[in-house]
């Protein structure tokens, strides 16, 4: 019976022993990027895509396109006053490769959405091809666990969204996470395409998103700054309707 009892609790150990290991493993690879819990649910979608700033410091663009993606979007404003100090380099760069390229605003809820519009119109000239400009709506700071209200924010991202509509003749793009979808942007901006934020599941179909932003650990070729990894996104049709949408 000893004997017996002795086996069994070497069996058991060995057994937790290895589920340790697999667990430190699995934990290993998707905090260091090699592999993204959502990955196998982007199978179905052809069309990948990038986001950047200044965070991923020098990018080699043509390192960059040569990998599974098909556009990319760069950070070129915040605020009313910021401006990315790595946008005019990458959106030059950028274009002069096969991506399709567009630009995106990150949206301060500490100034007002005319003078935020008028930041990124100055910046960002309007090009040949370029995809429908982006705002980002999320926290950031102390505004998670202090969120300024939705009706002083939402008359100020309408006025942001108008603006910058009139000048580029296209409708924008929201991109959001959950908390800010759900605070601001849900049943208020349904007329706008949405660019969601999920890392761990695929987004509701009834969301009705156009992007998904499905990693935030990407490791790509090209690029050398501060943040070694970089955002990945798909597109939610297939490479037909993307053609004819980024058209």
């Amino acid at each position: 019976m000893k004997a017996r009892w002795k086996k069994y609790s070497a069996l058991a150990g060995g057994i937790l022993a290895l589920l340790f290991v697999l667990t430190v493993t699995l934990v290993y690879t998707v905090y260091y990027g090699y592999f993204h819990v959502n990955g196998f649910r982007t199978a179905k979608y052809p069309v990948r895509g990038v986001d950047v700033s200044h965070y991923q410091g020098k990018i080699d663009w043509n390192v960059l396109a040569s990998q599974d993606i098909s556009f990319a979007y760069i950070k070129a404003t915040e605020g009313s006053t910021y401006v990315d100090e790595q946008f005019a380099d990458n959106v030059r760069e950028a274009r002069q490769t096969r991506l399709r390229v567009g630009a995106y605003h990150f949206f301060s809820f500490d100034s007002p959405g005319l003078t935020q519009a008028a930041n990124f119109v100055e910046t960002v000239e309007d090009f040949e091809g370029m995809l429908p400009p982006v705002v980002d709506v999320e926290f950031y700071g102390n505004k998670e666990a202090n969120p300024p209200a939705p009706e002083e924010v939402r008359p100020q991202l309408q006025a942001y969204l108008d603006a910058v509509e009139e000048v580029y003749g296209k409708r924008p793009l929201i991109y959001a996470t959950y908390e800010s979808w759900e605070l601001y942007i849900k049943d208020q901006f349904e007329n706008y395409p949405l660019w969601i934020r999920d890392i761990w599941n695929r987004p509701e179909n009834s969301l009705n998103w156009t992007f998904w932003q499905y990693t935030n650990r990407g490791r790509l070729k090209g690029f050398s700054g501060d943040e070694p990894y970089i955002d990945l996104n798909v597109f939610s049709g297939t490479v037909e309707e993307w053609e004819q949408w980024a058209r």
